[in-house]
């Protein structure tokens, strides 16, 4: 396809979107009157208006119901995670038995590593990527010390190399093969939350399980973004959050995935009776019997005030199905990328998309170095209604989700960035 740089164009293309009614579903901060234009959905996404009535329903059921809305509400408390299990396995590509909401991601993360990192003197290393986000980071230290373990030992991090921004598959798949043995577990991200660059999970996991250690990703940057084939890919387990991609509100609850593989095997847990055998739950029995699939995996009882808006989202993903989004996903960041390189060649500027630029390889993001423009810009585009996001030492993150940005935003957004650099030479 053969892109334009000008607002006709843009117009033309939001015109043959199937998604752009979608777009007023959702609720826009306002910015001189004007809708902004809203990047940071990798971060936040929107709050889709319905989700006020899901909410509301909760509310009302609890005012009138009180603790018997628990069974008589019209979607009843005690069983309702269950209505999340049809629409997020087609989401993640796993079957309903094998995915189950709860907790908080890094939580998620960490009950899972109880089953799934069980170190030896032989075998007890961790591989992950460099420059993981944060909270990983500190889960994997966190993980090796408590089984008295050194992290400078455990720990072996997939580096770039000198002078690129993005990890080679080879590399990751030559290092998987030197730790061989010793290699407990291999626990990436699906994408990587600063460079946008989505790895190629297959054949990490092919390639783990040939040296004999467990998989699991950190789907937060890709639940609701990329095609997730988790039970075909063999994935042992994942875990994601619920508040970027798909719009559940700040902080919400995590959803998690455990192969089928793993459900009558006796790994650890940590266990609580909304893990316990759904029919037996209420008879308050000593012993724990797991509830057969990834609910067995479940401590408490659930957030249902927090469930409400994660299911207003999935509702919405099941109406629309994640193929649409995928090509619309692609069409509006590729032409964003267009945008990008136009302005950079009229402003001679000096910034650089550190995403790769096959879209085998990104999703609904690119990263962009601001060489010499620095936190003055990023400044510039927040103070003229350009919601974006700054990450040291100098990157701004762009994500164009497909549900609810426009390629007419696009265009705009490239104007307001030559306008910004202009303004700041």
């Amino acid at each position: 396809m053969t892109f334009q740089n000008t607002r006709e164009y843009a117009q033309s293309l939001d015109a043959q979107d199937e998604l752009k009614s979608y777009r007023e579903e959702f609720i826009f901060p306002q910015h001189n009157g004007k809708n902004v234009i809203y990047f940071t959905g990798n971060s936040l996404g929107l709050q889709p208006k319905r989700t006020k009535s899901y909410v509301d329903e909760v509310m009302n059921d609890w005012a009138n119901l009180a603790v018997e809305g628990h069974f008589y509400a019209e979607k009843p408390w005690w069983d309702y995670q269950e209505r999340f299990a049809n629409p997020l396995s087609k989401i993640v590509g796993a079957k309903p038995s094998e995915v189950a909401v709860m907790n908080t991601l890094t939580v998620n993360l960490h009950l899972l590593m109880v089953s799934f990192y069980r170190p030896t003197a032989t075998r007890f290393k961790i591989i992950c990527e460099e420059k993981a986000f944060p909270s990983d980071q500190y889960m994997f230290q966190s993980q090796v010390n408590h089984h008295g373990l050194d992290p400078s030992d455990a720990i072996v991090e997939i580096k770039r190399r000198e002078g690129e921004h993005n990890i080679r598959l080879e590399d990751i798949l030559a290092k998987i093969e030197e730790v061989g043995d010793e290699l407990a577990l291999v626990l990436f991200g699906g994408v990587n939350y600063y460079t946008g660059q989505v790895f190629d999970m297959k054949t990490i996991t092919e390639a783990g399980h040939k040296v004999g250690a467990y998989v699991g990703f950190d789907l937060a940057h890709a639940a609701g973004n990329i095609k997730l084939e988790l039970h075909d890919w063999n994935v042992d387990f994942a875990a994601w959050c619920s508040y970027k991609y798909m719009n559940s509100g700040p902080g919400n609850a995590s959803g998690c995935f455990v192969h089928e593989k793993h459900h009558h095997t006796n790994l650890p847990r940590f266990a609580g009776w909304w893990g316990h055998n759904k029919e037996r739950r209420f008879k308050m029995e000593p012993n724990f019997d797991p509830v057969h699939g990834a609910d067995g995996w479940q401590i408490s009882n659930l957030p249902i005030l927090s469930l409400a808006p994660y299911l207003a989202s999935v509702d919405m993903f099941a109406e629309i199905g994640m193929e649409k989004l995928i090509q619309k996903r692609n069409q509006i960041t590729s032409y964003l990328e267009f945008i990008l390189h136009e302005i950079d060649k009229e402003v001679e500027s000096t910034f650089e998309i550190i995403t790769p630029s096959n879209p085998e390889e990104r999703a609904c993001q690119l990263s962009v170095f601001l060489h010499g423009e620095g936190r003055n810009l990023f400044d510039y585009l927040m103070k003229n209604g350009v919601i974006t996001d700054w990450r040291e030492p100098n990157v701004i993150r762009l994500a164009p989700v497909p549900l609810y940005t426009s390629f007419e935003d696009m265009y705009d957004f490239g104007q307001m960035l030559k306008k910004g650099i202009q303004s700041l030479h």
